[in-house]
C-alpha cells in the first residue's frame, strides 16, 4: 500500500504502528487524501490477520488539528453546484453522504474487533480528538502544551465524526455539553480526571505503553458496544436528566440568543442521540452537521475566523522581501495599565523588556501590576509558578533612557497627550540605534502627526493595542504617510511574536476599530435619550450578538475619555461633528456628576467594592425612560447597533483606511466583538446584500437621523449589485491609495 501521509509498521507481536505525518504541513489535518489513505489502513486492519492491534500516533509535535476547513468549503461548493444541476434533494443526499465519510470510517475502525490505541504525542482537536475517542484506549505523552477538545462551535459548526455521541457516553451529559457547546480545550490533567484519557506517560514511553495496553486488552471494544452499557449520567428521561436538559436549553438560549445554529444543533444531536442505539445516533449527528454546514453563519465564521484569520496570522499583509526581525530586547515606554500589559505579553513571548516611566517608582508600579496579573494566573491554575518567575525576570523597570541603547524595538504607550508623546519620542530617539523602529500605541492621535516629532518618520509606525492586552487578540498596525516597509514588517513581526493577530490600516482619526466601536457606544447613548430604558439598551445589544452592552463598554473604557474624545472632535471638526444629545448626556454624567466609569466605581453602572455591578438607578434623573417600552421596535433597535458599525466600516473602505476586506471582518470580531455569527462588519453587509443594506440605511436615516445615511461607495455598489469581497481583492496591498 503506497501512502504519502501515513507510515505503517508491524512489529514481531503483530502490532501495527501507524504514524501520521503529512508532508509540507506543520500539523496533520483531515483532507481528502488523508481520509482516503486512512480508510485503506482501516480496511487492512479488518482483513490482515497478521495485525493483532494498532497504535495510531503522529510524526509531528501535535497529533491532529482537526479537519481542513477548506475541505468543508469545497463540500459546500459542490452542494451548491449539484443543487443547480440536479435539484436540492439529490444535492442534499450527496452532501450528507460526503459529510458522513469521516464518521463512518471511524465507526468501522471502532468495530474492527482488534484493539486500537491512540498514542497522543501532542494536541488533538476536532476530528483529531474524534479519532482518539474512537480508539479503544488513549495514552498521552506528558506535555503541558497538549490540548484536547472539540472547538468546531467556534467556527459555527458541530463535531461531525462522532464527537457529540462518544463524549456523552464517556462522561455525564452535563460535562459533555459544557465541553462541546463551549468548545473547551482540555489540559491533560483535566482530560485524565474526566476519563477521556486512560494514562499519561513520559514521552519516551508513549509507544511502548500503547503497545502494552494492546497486549493487555486483546479483545477491546467501545463501552457502548458491550452488553449492559449504561450512560454515565443516567438516561435522558430520568431524575438526573430532568435536571440537565431544561437547564441546558435555557442557558444556551441566554448565552447565544438563538444567533448560533450550531449550539442548538449540538444540544439536539446529543439529546436525540442518547435516546437511540449508537449507529442511529451517528446518523442523527451527521444530519445536524449537514444542516449546520449549509448555514450562512457557518460560512461566515469559517471564512473569517478560520481562513482569513489564519492567513493574517501567517503574515498575509507583511511586505515581501523584508528580512525577518530578531527581536530579543525591547523597550516599552509608559508603565501604566496598557504599557504593563504590553510588557507582560512581550516578556511571556521570551523578550527582555525595559519598562520605562518618568521615575523608578512609577516603573516599578508597572511591574507590580504584572506581578499581580501573573499571580492571578498561577492561582487559577493557568500558569505554573516557575513560568511566572521566568517572565518577571525578563521585565526590567527603569527611568533611565540610557538603558535603551541596546534595544531592538520600541513601543511607546504613554498618556494620550501630544506634548507627553513628543517628549518621549525625542528622548528615545536620542539614545536608540539608528535602525531601531519606533512604534506608538495610540487609539486617537493620527500616526502621521506623531511621526512629525521624529527625526526618522519613515521608521515610525503605529500599534494600537486593545485592553486588557493579555486577553485581547487584535493589534491594529497603523501606517503613517511616511512609514516604510521595514517599519511595517518589524511591527508585524513583533505582533506575531506576542501571538496576536495584526491588521494593517492606513492613518485616520480613530483608525478603524475605534471609528466603528465609538458609533456603537454613541447609538446606545442616543437610545437612552430617546427614552429606551437602560436595561433594554444593554439587553438588546447582547441579543444582537455583541459581547457587552454599549453602556457597560463605555464604563470599561471610561466615560471621561469618551467626553474628551467628543470635545476633541468638536474642536477639530466643528460642532456639527458631534451629536448634541450624546454631548448633553456625557456632560451630565462626567462634568456635573463625576461618573467616570468603572475606574472610579460609578458610571452607567455602580460598582460596589466586593459586590456585583448594577445599573445606576440615577440615570432616570438625567434621561427619563418611557413608561411604555413596548412602543419601540426591538428588531430596529438591535439592527441599529450592527448597522451603525457596519456602515462606518464601509466608510473606512471608501476612505482607504481599510484596504483588505479580511482585516475589517477579523478586526471587528477580535477588536470590538462585532457579532461573530455574522462573520464581521463587511460580511454582514455582503450576506444581507448591498442593495438591501443601503435600503435599510436610508430607512434608518429618515427615521432616526442622518448618521445612517449610506456613503457614496455603498450606493454605487448597490446599483451594481456588488459585494465587498467581490469588488475588492482580499489580498490588496497595504498601501492601496486612500
Amino acid at each position: 500500500m503506497s501512502m504519502t501521509n501515513f507510515k505503517l509498521e508491524i512489529d514481531s507481536d503483530g502490532i501495527a504502528t501507524v504514524t501520521w505525518d503529512m508532508p509540507g504541513r506543520s500539523m496533520n489535518v483531515w483532507n481528502e487524501d488523508a481520509i482516503g489513505e486512512f480508510a485503506a489502513i482501516v480496511e487492512r486492519l479488518h482483513t490482515d490477520d497478521t495485525i493483532k492491534g494498532m497504535v495510531i500516533t503522529s510524526g509531528k509535535e501535535t497529533f491532529c488539528a482537526g479537519a481542513d476547513l477548506t475541505l468543508l468549503s469545497t463540500m459546500k461548493a459542490r452542494f451548491e453546484r449539484l443543487t443547480i444541476e440536479r435539484g436540492e434533494k439529490p444535492a442534499m443526499k450527496a452532501l450528507f453522504e460526503e459529510a458522513s465519510k469521516l464518521g463512518q470510517m471511524f465507526r468501522r475502525l471502532e468495530l474492527a474487533k482488534k484493539p486500537v490505541v491512540a498514542a497522543l504525542n501532542g494536541t488533538a482537536l476536532g476530528g483529531g480528538f474524534e479519532l482518539a475517542l474512537t480508539a479503544h484506549g488513549r495514552i498521552a505523552a506528558q506535555n503541558d502544551k497538549t490540548r484536547l477538545g472539540l472547538p468546531e462551535v467556534k467556527v459555527g459548526l458541530i463535531p461531525g465524526a462522532g464527537g457529540t455521541q462518544r463524549i456523552p457516553r464517556l462522561v455525564p451529559a452535563q460535562d459533555a455539553l459544557q465541553l462541546i457547546v463551549q468548545g473547551q480545550e482540555l489540559k491533560l490533567d483535566r482530560a485524565s480526571a474526566m476519563k477521556l484519557v486512560d494514562k499519561v506517560v513520559p514521552p519516551a514511553d508513549l509507544i511502548a505503553e500503547a503497545k502494552a495496553w494492546i497486549k493487555a486488552n486483546p479483545k477491546a471494544a467501545a463501552p457502548w458496544d458491550r452488553d449492559g452499557f449504561k450512560l454515565p449520567g443516567g438516561p435522558v428521561y430520568s431524575a438526573g436528566g430532568s435536571q440537565v436538559w431544561p437547564a441546558a436549553a435555557a442557558i444556551a438560549r441566554r448565552e447565544t440568543n438563538g444567533n448560533y445554529p450550531a449550539v442548538k444543533a449540538i444540544l439536539s444531536a446529543v439529546y436525540e442521540g442518547l435516546l437511540v442505539p449508537f449507529d442511529t445516533a451517528l446518523r442523527i449527528e451527521a444530519r445536524y452537521f449537514t444542516s449546520v454546514l449549509r448555514s450562512p453563519e457557518a460560512a461566515a465564521m469559517i471564512r473569517t475566523l478560520f481562513m482569513s484569520m489564519g492567513e493574517l496570522n501567517k503574515g498575509a499583509r507583511r511586505p515581501p522581501g523584508v528580512a525577518p526581525s530578531k527581536l530579543q530586547t525591547i523597550a516599552v515606554i509608559g508603565a501604566g495599565f496598557m504599557g504593563a500589559g504590553i510588557a507582560q505579553v512581550s516578556a511571556r513571548a521570551g523578550m527582555m523588556v525595559y519598562l520605562v516611566d518618568r521615575d523608578e517608582a512609577a516603573a516599578q508600579k508597572g511591574k507590580e501590576h504584572i506581578v499581580q496579573a501573573l499571580t492571578d494566573q498561577v492561582n487559577k491554575g493557568r500558569m505554573k509558578a516557575a513560568e511566572k518567575d521566568m517572565i518577571l525576570e525578563r521585565v526590567r523597570p527603569t527611568a533611565n533612557y540610557e538603558d535603551l541603547r541596546s534595544v531592538d524595538f520600541v513601543v511607546e504607550a504613554v498618556f494620550e497627550n501630544r506634548d507627553v508623546k513628543k517628549d518621549v519620542i525625542e528622548k528615545t530617539l536620542a539614545v536608540i540605534g539608528k535602525d531601531v523602529i519606533f512604534a506608538s500605541n495610540t487609539s486617537t492621535l493620527p500616526i502621521t502627526s506623531l511621526a512629525a516629532y521624529s527625526s526618522r518618520p519613515d521608521d515610525f509606525v503605529g500599534v494600537h493595542f486593545f485592553s486588557p492586552v493579555d486577553r485581547m487578540m487584535l493589534v491594529e498596525v497603523i501606517l503613517g504617510k511616511k512609514t516604510n516597509d521595514r517599519a511595517l514588517a518589524t511591527a508585524m513581526d513583533f505582533v506575531k511574536a506576542i501571538r496576536k493577530t495584526p491588521i494593517v490600516v492606513n492613518d485616520s482619526r480613530g483608525f478603524f476599530a475605534n471609528r466603528c466601536v465609538l458609533n456603537y457606544v454613541r447609538e446606545g447613548h442616543i437610545m437612552l435619550t430617546e427614552g429606551v430604558p437602560a436595561a433594554m439598551v444593554e439587553n438588546l445589544a447582547r441579543m444582537a450578538g455583541m459581547p457587552v452592552g454599549p453602556l457597560s463598554l463605555n464604563d470599561e473604557v471610561a466615560l471621561d475619555l469618551a467626553w474628551k474624545i467628543l470635545q476633541a472632535t468638536k474642536t477639530d471638526l466643528g460642532v456639527k461633528a458631534v451629536d448634541e444629545r450624546q454631548e448633553s448626556l456625557l456632560e451630565e454624567m462626567v462634568v456635573k456628576r463625576e461618573r467616570f466609569g468603572r475606574k472610579n466605581g460609578k458610571g452607567f453602572y455602580d460598582y460596589p467594592q466586593g459586590g456585583k455591578k448594577s445599573l445606576w438607578p440615577g440615570i432616570v434623573d438625567i434621561i427619563k425612560p418611557t413608561d411604555n417600552p413596548d412602543k419601540f421596535d426591538r428588531d430596529d433597535l438591535m439592527r441599529r447597533f450592527l448597522v451603525t458599525q457596519a456602515l462606518e466600516a464601509a466608510r473606512c473602505v471608501e476612505d482607504g483606511v481599510i484596504t483588505d476586506m479580511r482585516e475589517a471582518d477579523v478586526g471587528s470580531i477580535l477588536g470590538f466583538g462585532f457579532s461573530p455569527f455574522t462573520g464581521g462588519v463587511l460580511t454582514y453587509i455582503d450576506q444581507m446584500g448591498t442593495e438591501a443594506f443601503v435600503a435599510l440605511c436610508e430607512f434608518f436615516a429618515k427615521k432616526y437621523g442622518k448618521r445612517f445615511k449610506p456613503n457614496k461607495l455603498l450606493k454605487e455598489m448597490a446599483e451594481k449589485n456588488e459585494t465587498f469581497y467581490g469588488r475588492f481583492a482580499s489580498g490588496a496591498g497595504a498601501r492601496q491609495a486612500a
